[in-house]
């Protein structure tokens, strides 16, 4: 059992903390501002009432950082360096799992112009988060693939950088725990090639418009 905090309670967070918890973890949601749970008494055990589980607990980001093993930033990728870059105390010698896309809206409100151009997302917070082990994944998919990867008629590939072997090694783990087959993840090597699954992101608005929000991933066919 992991100590798993999540950042961010949208239908990303709310979908990886329910899973994560069903696999047995320790898992708290990190909010904002806990609905009616004081940020210094979340409870390992409280309800969630953004998860819909008994088994998540609820935080302020602070606290759910400081007190995990592994923290998954599931916040909106353009604001998610300021955010994070603030909690530095509480992530360090701490595994981040960054599953973001950092983009500038196009006017319909699907993602436009990457916000790091000819760099990442992930690439920002290991250079601002230097004692933190910062791992890329899961961020080249439709957000209800990652927590059930086998609903898609062909294999989907869950792509991983990062630039500490055990790090990644242990998100391998949480993937395999989400449901992802050891054959379906990819290791593309360090923190730097997460720009170029971050700019995958860039196909996504066209695959929405043309068929709605329906599962898919942007995958390697062998």
């Amino acid at each position: 059992m992991t100590a798993i905090s999540i950042l961010g309670a949208g239908r990303v967070g709310t979908g990886l903390a329910r899973k994560l918890a069903a696999a047995g973890h320790r898992v708290t949601l990190g909010v904002r501002s806990p609905t009616g749970t004081p940020a210094h008494a979340a409870s390992p055990h409280a309800a969630s009432p953004y998860a819909a589980s008994p088994h998540v607990a609820l935080a302020d980001h602070r606290t759910a950082a400081r007190t995990a093993e592994v923290v998954i930033n599931a916040t909106p990728g353009h604001t998610a360096l300021e955010r994070l870059a603030g909690l530095r105390a509480e992530l360090a010698g701490k595994i981040l799992v960054d599953v973001s896309n950092a983009t500038h809206d196009a006017e319909d409100g699907l993602p436009g112009d990457l916000c790091y151009p000819g760099g990442s997302l992930a690439e920002q917070l290991q250079a601002a988060l230097p004692d933190t082990h910062v791992v890329k994944t899961l961020n080249t998919m439709l957000f209800t693939v990652m927590t059930a990867p086998e609903s898609l008629a062909t294999p989907p590939t869950a792509y991983l950088s990062g630039d500490e072997r055990d790090a990644k090694r242990t998100v391998t783990g949480l993937l395999g725990d989400l449901g992802w087959q050891p054959g379906w993840i990819e290791d593309l090597g360090g923190i730097t090639t997460a720009r170029a699954t971050e700019a995958m992101v860039l196909v996504v608005p066209h695959i929405l418009r043309r068929d709605g929000f329906k599962p898919f991933a942007v995958s390697l066919a062998r």
